[in-house]
């Protein structure tokens, strides 16, 4: 069964890159410690509203969520999508299956600078390992976010008169 909407059978024509959907967040004020931000999030259509805080462990208040969290929850949603998309195509239900995406913030030992890691884990109740290994291989191919943290992603960087 393919998902009506947003299915890999029908979205790909060509070889260039083709946008399905496209987002802006800014982000703007606060302060910034360890090379961190806080402040307010939106998003261009006004569903994301929300302030940024440090977590406790940089110094921070921890009144809000940070942006390693919001990291976290795309990265977890991402991959959930693709498993369950395949799942679909595999006449799996999709509905049991969880992705917990915990992302690490902390020194980058190669520049001094900072770095992120990433670990998902995910459970399946009822799915065998032996039907599900391959399922979760094929997602991290299927899953943008993945291909992002293997493979970087495209980025432009512009200064605004």
């Amino acid at each position: 069964m393919n998902d009506p909407i947003l299915s890999t059978d029908h979205d790909y024509d060509g070889s260039a890159f083709k946008p399905l959907y496209v987002t802006s967040v800014e982000v703007s004020g606060g302060s910034s410690a360890h090379g961190r931000a806080t402040g307010r999030a939106r998003s261009a259509d006004g569903a994301l509203d929300l302030e940024l805080r440090m977590p406790e462990e940089l110094g921070g208040d921890a009144t809000g969520p940070n942006p390693e969290q919001l990291f976290a929850a795309g990265y977890a949603a991402c991959f959930h999508g693709a498993l369950s998309l395949l799942a679909r195509r595999h006449h799996l239900d999709p509905a049991a299956i969880t992705v917990e995406a915990t992302v690490a913030f902390g020194r980058d030992p190669a520049d001094g600078g900072y770095q992120l890691r990433a670990d998902l884990v995910v459970t399946w109740p009822g799915v065998t390992p032996d039907r599900a290994n391959p399922l979760l291989i094929q997602a991290t191919a299927l899953c943008p976010y993945t291909k992002m943290t293997r493979q970087g992603i495209p980025t432009t960087l512009t200064l605004a008169p």
